[in-house]
């Protein structure tokens, strides 16, 4: 559109651009006022509730007073209870009188800002109130009366600053009000102007993204200028028919033979917390059903899908009768539950059940509420997507997967749009991007422009998903979207959009391809690598809850089959759900507010004292009432002395005396000898039974590294190479000494303290730190550079392992600089190498080099502690505890380790009891022993297969069972090559579950 600049600055513009200049301002000034008409004010009243939510029947009864239009409103995250009254005259049409209420919106972004609900005096759910969606229908003429229930939620993200605020914590926000009522009136609609502002809309979107020197183009341009010529700017309403007259033919001209076949989804992914507390979302939730409700009866052939069974709960206990309005229109098909996991979790940090659970709860919740079953999983947003997602993805009878995510990569695009996605098991699940890249379309030209653009498989295949609606924050799809579908059914220069289902188009989409691509691993997300460390109290709670889940169901499900104790089904599924909410992709990863991780810790700690006081109940009823010290080892190993998943005398850990040898602190036992320089660091750490030391000569161990961590932008989400290039080594200590059997290292860093205490315990050398953190946008790493000519580093996902390149030989190498791993890690060359494990932390690099000598060496780091400034100014500050451990061996050593690390034995009293089973070979790793979903008191045990091999093994139990069969995650019966009798074959990272029916 631009063509020169003239000698005195202007910018000169073609014709088509000052044509386009002239529409675009008739359209701003003259059809969008025209749309509503003679507007009467209504009669306002309002309440302050002054605190958390209430419910209507509580808000209703309160001592409302007049509030004229123009006062300010709303404290931070308050509640005000507007009470509007009024009259539709007479003479109005149903269709046209609407109550048009601005709360004070700012910007047009709907779900980041104050929004509504509006009720009838009955109690009643009518519709939600948004920015781009603040209208009400009205009755027939005469008197109505509503509620509006209007959110304060202040305004938390600004695009692109990313400023510290304190609006995110409730003790910091302030009082000043955030809003100002703008207008609460009775207003018509005029259909026709409305009509025509979505066709002028529609085409003006299309003169952006069509070649500029394109006779479409052309036509349209000049058509929309006819239209502008022949309509009288001082009569919009008398004129909108001719108006909407002379576009009717570019817009009947249809869509090209070849052009993409949308299918357009009706969408709100309302994120569970993130820039606002879980309890506000259960309102958001709310709003946007009671939005998507009051859609559908407008337009039949709308299709509305929404995951996270946990919302669809949230809307069962908060408005029980919209829930049930939803349930109709589920069974009517207007509704689409989908995904089938209990929230859209992240995928890099739950471990390996909890995952598991997300589907078991989410996929039951749907079954029982509502009897549909989803065949997607539904992930749009997560921050990567683990290897062995496939695997789960099957294994609870699921067949497709979406996301589109992984479009956001800062350096490389991935390959394919339509493909199979091959976990480290070997299953594969037919994945779809949907290349508008959002799942926050509105169906406008540039977000169909750009899926025509990107969709990789054109040729080969026609069929796309698009999703639309406002999400993130809720709100769900507007009319204005479904009138931009309609126009786009059929018309040239945009692909063909049509209202569908997500199931008819991957059953459609995946028919289409007949040899689809592969991409085999994980999706590693090349942005967002800081969640991997941001909040690392909420990441040690959720470590620490799955290993109590763990042992709480193992020692329930053992004293109720050994000693008839009663099963706690109730409370359990109560804590899962708790965890599995904080595993949100914005609550885990350490993305939101100060509000939601002060909640997630606070929930954290009540499912700790809830789980152990189970566990301590359980123990009490199997161990008996004798006095004799025993420990209850919940893990897969022997620990101690005590079989794993038993309860027996443990034999105490054996840590080595440090000495000191001139300025040097020495730790030697019959595996290792460890030299601690008086900073602090490894001088050497010698495998005795290999003859071989671990460190590069002349290169110091396990040293903490202070990095700063000033991302260029989404400051608790990212971290950036380039600021390891700012690192400096702490290696001047306030002290080191001896303290017992430790070494214990203090150093002080700005205003934080940081002690480590080191010990050698059986062959072992263990860092255990406590913390406490003051600093701001610093990255504290741990580094142990390694005698190893490695090429890959090994690292624990769920249910297995994964290796990864160390070089940097490709882009996607490259960008691979911070990468997830469990309870340990993996460093080695043919014949040797060393694990890593620990206790708590999530973050990782390992890249290759050179030592002083030239000889080849890998260095191996744990991020421990981040401190970003927003959404949370506060993140990470304080106290931190978590331990690190580091030993000569292969990987079967690394497994035995991270378990060890997450699931240390448990001291009691009482009489030994037997594991409730056993197995031959160590490879096949008992994942959990829990009883079944249904209650019928059968045993379901959780296995996989955890060295990468083919594994056999025999199973022994401790009780008596009448069959053994293989399900699927959700316990129902399945065929599996790998179950013979108690004789097991599992492949390589098989995840297998067994469900034993036990003699009645």
């Amino acid at each position: 559109m631009l063509a020169d600049h003239n000698p005195h600055g202007r910018v000169q513009l073609d014709a088509t651009a000052l044509t386009m200049l002239r529409v675009r301002r008739f359209t701003t000034f003259r059809i969008r006022p025209a749309v509503y008409r003679d507007a009467i004010p209504a009669e306002v009243r309002a309440w302050t509730v002054d605190g958390e939510p209430v419910p209507f029947a509580h808000a209703v009864t309160q001592p409302f007073e007049p509030f004229p239009v123009g006062r300010t409103w709303g404290r931070p995250w308050d509640t005000v209870w507007f009470d509007v009254r009024g009259e539709v005259p007479a003479g109005w049409s149903p269709d046209e009188a609407e109550l048009v209420v601005d709360l004070g919106f700012t910007g047009e972004q709907p779900g980041f800002q104050a929004e509504g609900l509006v009720y009838r005096p009955d109690g009643t759910v009518v519709k939600g109130l948004e920015p781009l969606n603040n209208w009400v229908t009205l009755p027939e003429p005469g008197p109505f009366h509503l509620y509006v229930e209007a959110a304060a939620n202040p305004v938390v993200q600004v695009p692109y600053e990313y400023e510290p605020t304190t609006l995110g914590d409730r003790a910091t926000a302030g009082d000043e009000h955030q809003y100002r009522l703008t207008e609460v009136s009775v207003a018509r609609r005029d259909l026709v102007v409305w009509e025509l502002l979505q066709d002028v809309v529609t085409l003006d979107g299309l003169v952006d993204v069509l070649a500029p020197s394109g006779s479409r183009r052309a036509e349209i341009v000049h058509a929309l200028e006819r239209m502008v010529d022949a309509m009288d700017p001082d009569d919009v309403p008398g004129t909108a028919a001719l108006g909407r007259e002379i576009l009717a033919p570019v817009l009947a001209s249809r869509a090209a033979d070849s052009a993409l076949i949308v299918s357009a989804v009706g969408h709100a992914h309302i994120d569970c917390a993130w820039l606002w507390p879980v309890r506000e979302t259960v309102r958001k939730v709310a709003r946007t059903f009671a939005n998507v409700l009051d859609l559908a009866e407008r337009q039949p052939e709308f299709v509305f899908a929404a995951s996270s069974a946990q919302q669809y709960a949230w809307l069962k206990d908060s408005q029980p009768a919209l829930f049930e309005r939803v349930r109709k229109a589920v069974a009517d098909g207007v509704v689409r539950p989908v995904g089938g996991m209990w929230v859209e979790s992240d995928t890099n940090l739950p471990g390996g059940e909890a995952l598991a659970r997300q589907f078991v709860l989410g996929k039951r919740f749907f079954l029982e509420e509502f009897g549909v079953e989803s065949d997607e999983v539904w992930l749009p947003d997560s921050f990567g997507y683990t290897a062995a997602l496939p695997q789960l993805v099957r294994a609870a009878g699921a067949r497709y997967f979406l996301t589109q995510k992984p479009s956001w990569n800062e350096t490389n695009k991935m390959p394919h749009s339509s493909f199979l996605w091959e976990g480290i098991d070997g299953s594969r699940v037919f994945t779809h991007f949907p290349p508008a890249e959002t799942y926050n379309s509105d169906l406008g030209a540039q977000d169909l422009a750009r899926t025509e653009r990107s969709f990789r498989q054109k040729g080969a295949a026609r069929h796309v998903l698009g999703l639309y609606g406002w999400g993130d924050g809720g709100g769900g799809p507007t009319r204005e979207m479904l009138a931009a579908a309609e126009r786009k059914r059929d018309l040239d220069g945009s692909p063909r959009v049509r209202l569908g289902d997500p199931k008819t188009f991957f059953d459609a989409a995946s028919a289409e391809l007949a040899s689809p691509p592969v991409w085999v691993g994980e999706m590693y997300l090349e942005l967002h690598r800081g969640t991997l460390i941001s909040q690392q109290r909420s990441k040690r709670g959720n470590r620490h809850s799955e290993a109590l889940l763990r042992e709480a169901e193992l020692w329930a499900a053992t004293a109720a089959v050994l000693r008839g104790t009663p099963y706690p089904y109730d409370e359990l599924e109560s804590a899962w759900r708790t965890v599995l909410l904080q595993q949100f992709h914005d609550i885990l990863p350490g993305t939101s507010i100060a509000w939601v991780h002060q909640e997630a810790e606070r929930q954290y700690e009540r499912v700790a004292g809830e789980l152990t006081a189970l566990i301590d109940v359980s123990l009490a009823a199997l161990a008996g009432d004798g006095d004799t010290p025993v420990a209850a080892n919940a893990g897969p190993y022997a620990q101690h002395g005590v079989a794993g998943l038993g309860i027996g005398p443990a034999t105490p850990p054996s840590a080595a005396r440090p000495v000191r040898e001139g300025e040097r602190f020495v730790l030697e036992d019959a595996a290792l000898r460890v030299e601690v320089g008086p900073d602090g660091a490894l001088v050497s750490v010698l495998d005795r039974a290999a003859d071989r030391e671990l460190l590069p000569d002349g290169v110091a161990g396990g040293v903490l590294q202070l990095f700063r961590d000033t991302p260029r932008e989404w400051d608790a989400w990212d971290i950036n190479d380039e600021d390891k290039r700012s690192g400096r080594d702490l290696r001047d200590p306030v002290s080191a000494e001896v303290d017992g059997d430790a070494v214990l290292v203090r150093h002080a860093v700005g205003d934080s303290t940081i002690d480590v205490a080191l010990r050698l315990v059986d062959g072992r050398l263990d860092y255990a730190f406590d913390i406490d953190w003051h600093e701001s946008q610093k990255l504290l790493k741990l580094a142990f550079p390694l005698d190893l000519r490695a090429e890959r580093s090994t690292s624990e996902i769920q249910f297995g392992h994964l290796n990864r390149p160390i070089h940097q030989n490709t882009s996607w190498d490259v960008a691979r600089f911070e990468t997830v791993a469990h309870r340990w890690i993996h460093v080695g060359e043919p014949g040797y190498g060393v694990a890593i494990a620990n206790d708590v932390v999530y973050g990782h690099d390992v890249r290759g080099g050179q030592a002083p000598n030239g000889r080849p060496m890998t260095t191996a780091r744990l991020s421990l502690l981040r401190a970003p400034r927003y959404p949370d100014p506060a993140a990470d500050q304080g106290r931190h505890a978590f331990t690190v451990s580091l030993r000569p061996g292969g990987i079967p050593a690394a497994i035995a380790d991270g378990y060890a690390q997450q699931l240390r034995p448990r001291a009691t009293v009482g009489t030994p009891v037997a594991p409730l089973l056993e197995l031959s070979d160590p490879a096949i790793v008992v994942e959990s022993v829990k009883l079944a979903e249904d209650r019928s008191g059968d045993v379901v045990v959780r296995l996989y297969e955890a060295h990468g091999n083919r594994s056999k093994a025999t199973l022994t139990t401790s009780f008596a069972f009448t069959e053994v069969v293989a399900t699927d995650l959700l316990e129902r019966p399945v065929p599996s090559e790998a179950v013979a009798g108690t004789d097991l074959t599992l492949r390589p990272f098989e995840l297998l579950t067994l469900r034993f029916r036990l003699e009645r």
